[in-house]
Formats: C-alpha cells, structure tokens, sequence
C-alpha cells in the first residue's frame, strides 16, 4: 500500500504510473504549468538572492583564480561555453516528422573547470557561501578584501578546524570534496554504491575521506546527515534541500542569457527557447530553472530528464507525493548506468516548489543514453558521460508530442520555427579515457544494431 491505495489503484488514477513501472520510455507535459508571474511565488528565494549569489562568486573569483590555474584564462570565474549542434540536429530529426526550423546548442558544463559538471556551480558555491560566513565571522575576512587572501597557511589553518560532508553519488561529491579540501576543510564524501571508482579515487588523491556504502544515494546522505549532526563544527551539503545550491546553479542562467545575446539568439514569446535538463535529486535543473524563468519568464520552457530506472522527480510530481515517494514503492530498481542520475525519492523542496514551472517531463532508457552518447561524438566530436546525454532527446520529444502541449501554449509552428532548443551537457570531461572509450564501444555497437 502506498498512502491507502494499492499500485494496481495507482495506476488506475494515474495510468503514467504502469509505463514506469515497466520501465517504457515516458513523457509527461505538466497540466499544472502556470504564468511564471504567478509560479515564482512558490519558490523562497527571489531575484534579490540570485543577485546576492552572483555577487559572492565574483568576490571569490580572485581566490579561485589564484588557487585553480585552469580558471585564470577567465580571471576565476567558473563557466562553460555555448556550443551549437547543427550535424547532431540534422541526425536527430532524419526520419521525424517535425517542423523545420530552430537550432539546437549544449551548454557544455561537462567542461566546467575543477569538477568537470554542473556541480561545480552549486557545490563550489555553497562550500564558498559557507567558508565567507566562517571567515567574516572571525575577522579572516572584512568587506571589500580581496578574497585572494584565504591562499595562505593562516586560511588553511584556520578552515581546518571545522568540516564539510555531503552524500552523492559521485559528481557532487568531487565539486565539494576538491572545494573543501582546498580551502582547507576536513572533507568527508559519503558515496553510494553506484559511484564510479575513478571519482572516488580523484577525492582520495585530493586528501578528501570517502566513505562507501553498499546501497544507493539516500543512504550515502543519511550518514553524511548524521556525520554532521554529532559534529557542530561540521557543514553538511543537503543535495535535497539546500536553498545555497539551489542559489549556486541559478547564476548560471545570467550567464547563459550573456552567451545567447552574444551569439546573436533571441528569446521572447516569438523565438522561444526551450533547455533539456537531466535531473537526478533535482536541485541541479531545479536551480537552473528557476534563473531562467526570471530572467525569460514564459518565454522559457524548462524539461527534466531522467533513467527509466530511476524516474523519481517525474514520479513525484506527476502524483503529487513528491518526497513521500520513492521509485522502490513502485517497484522500480534504480539501477542504472547514468550514475549522476541514479536517485530514489527527489527533492520535496524543488518539486513543491518548481511544480508549476516546469512543463515537463521524460524517460530514456539506458541503452538509448549508450546510443545518443556515441551519436554525439560520431556527429560533432563530443564526449559527455551518460547522465549527460539525458537532455539529448528532448527536442524530438517536444516537437513529436500529441498530448495537446504545444497547442495549450500556442507553440504554433511559425514560433517553434524560430526556436532554440537547449542540452544543458552536465559533465563528462573528467571521466578516464579507457572509461570513456568502453561507453563509446557499447552506443557504437547499440547503433549498428538499430
């Protein structure tokens, strides 16, 4: 029983609910999308705090310049390019029937220096948020310092009293740990079963503590939660529910705003944009979406992506239980090869809050991750790991739907002509080479065989 009904009965009232069971390939357009004027107010942060977000990087950017070689090219700031995908468009539409028209980009976090993923934005940023709270709090920093200062011993010294812990299944994890311990910090990274050895051999060899569990993501947070609550001097990183990471991932979108302008793309009602997002917990896509939406407002059109195996924001949203409910309720594994993605029970804080901002929703089975994964290196030369490619797929899902979506939001074909169509690439360039080669072997002999 799950909440008084039997699955039998859920599925009933919610027939969705049988094809992810079965693991199928699903696709949901949100019948709660509201006017973002109205949505935004479901969230407990606003502009102002994106504003302050933003803010505190650019003061870091010098102590990261100085301490992050890779990041001085951009004097400290840490951000991907907007890459166009014309080959990749032309090979994802052969064979659909979908109007012409519009242009597809990534944005290749998967570049993003230091961690190599989206979690470099909202894991270095609340380890940042928390080390200026510590440091203005005990006079190693005042306003209008130049934050280059904490590269010393006195500031590692200093740090090194107090400790920062997060569970993950793996990209997080490297974002805080490789943050932390560079500060200063006493890191501990408590990583699920699903982990990839080689992120938890990066954290060892960054003087970070990994501890592994022989279960998935939930557990690796309970026990960096509990590390955190016998340790007052211990910082706990709530991938479920932190507003500062939420915080973190939305100044990325001031900056994608920036990228589009400078590439000469509009954004309004007439030319809109629509970013496919892979969402694991939740909090990554959930914080990108929430800078769009203020800065494009309904203009924007935000879609998470997720494992068949592991479809648990699609899940929560879709009943309305969202953090109440788990894919195991359903009987579903999560066991899947997307890693970064391969969550239980999402987010309670970013599903309630985002419900009626997100329009939608999908699944992509594994072996088609393998497939896209290999199609995007054999088209335009680039590699992302396999939680990356989830957003792949969703330009072909929107401009195929037959649920009624586009014409509820009078995305005639005129508009969709005009339209850009958005993979947020969210990591792969820090994945071994031999592990890298072993995922393009398997898409490519997934292709051959299609």
């Amino acid at each position: 029983m799950i909440l008084d009904k039997t699955i039998a009965q859920w599925c009933q009232s919610h027939p969705l609910i049988a094809e992810l069971i079965n693991l199928q390939e699903t696709t949901w357009f949100n019948p709660a999308l509201a006017a973002s004027a109205d949505a935004l107010a479901d969230v407990p942060v606003s502009a102002a705090d994106i504003e302050d977000a933003s803010a505190r990087l650019k003061r870091f950017a010098p102590y990261i310049r100085s301490v992050f070689p890779e990041t001085r090219e951009h004097q400290g700031i840490i951000e991907s390019l907007l890459v166009p995908l014309p080959t990749l468009q032309a090979a994802l539409t052969t064979g659909h029937d979908v109007p012409s028209g519009g242009a597809l980009w990534l944005k290749a976090d998967n570049q993003l220096p230091i961690s190599g993923s989206i979690k470099a934005r909202g894991g270095i940023y609340e380890v940042l948020k928390h080390a200026e709270d510590l440091a203005l709090a005990a006079g190693l920093l005042k306003p209008g310092d130049d934050y280059a200062k904490l590269d010393s011993q006195q500031a590692r010294d200093f740090f090194s009293q107090y400790s920062v812990a997060v569970g993950s299944t793996g990209n997080l994890g490297l974002s805080i740990g490789i943050m932390s311990a560079r500060l200063g910090f006493q890191a501990t990274v408590h990583m699920s079963a699903d982990a990839r050895q080689w992120k938890k051999d990066e954290l060892r060899a960054r003087g970070v503590t990994v501890m592994e569990y022989e279960s998935d993501y939930s557990v690796a947070v309970e026990q960096g939660r509990k590390q955190s609550e016998a340790d007052p001097r211990c910082h706990f990183v709530d991938d479920e529910n932190s507003v500062n990471l939420f915080l973190g991932y939305a100044v990325a979108a001031e900056r994608l705003q920036q990228q589009l302008t400078a590439a000469g793309v509009r954004v309004d009602e007439e030319h809109p944009l629509f970013v496919y997002l892979p969402c694991g917990v939740g909090g990554g896509p959930g914080g990108v979406a929430f800078g769009l939406k203020h800065l494009f407002g309904d203009a924007v059109h935000c879609i998470f992506a997720e494992p068949t195996h592991s479809p648990c924001m699609l899940l929560g949203v879709y009943t309305g239980l969202h953090d109440a409910v788990s894919v195991y309720d359903f009987g579903i594994d999560n066991l899947t090869a997307a890693d970064g993605l391969a969550v239980g029970r999402p987010s309670g804080f970013v599903g309630r809050s985002m419900q009626r901002l997100i329009d939608g929703y999908y699944t992509v089975d594994d072996d088609e991750l393998y497939r896209l994964l290999a199609l995007l290196e054999s088209t335009e030369g680039i590699r992302l790991e396999p939680s990356a490619v989830a957003g792949v797929p969703g330009m072909i899902r929107v401009l195929t739907e037959r649920q009624g979506y586009r014409e509820r939001l009078q995305l005639s074909e005129r508009r969709l002509a005009n339209a850009t169509h958005l993979i947020w690439g969210t990591g792969g360039s820090m994945v071994p080479r031999e592990e890298m080669n072993a995922y393009l072997e398997k898409g490519r002999a997934l292709l051959a065989e299609r």
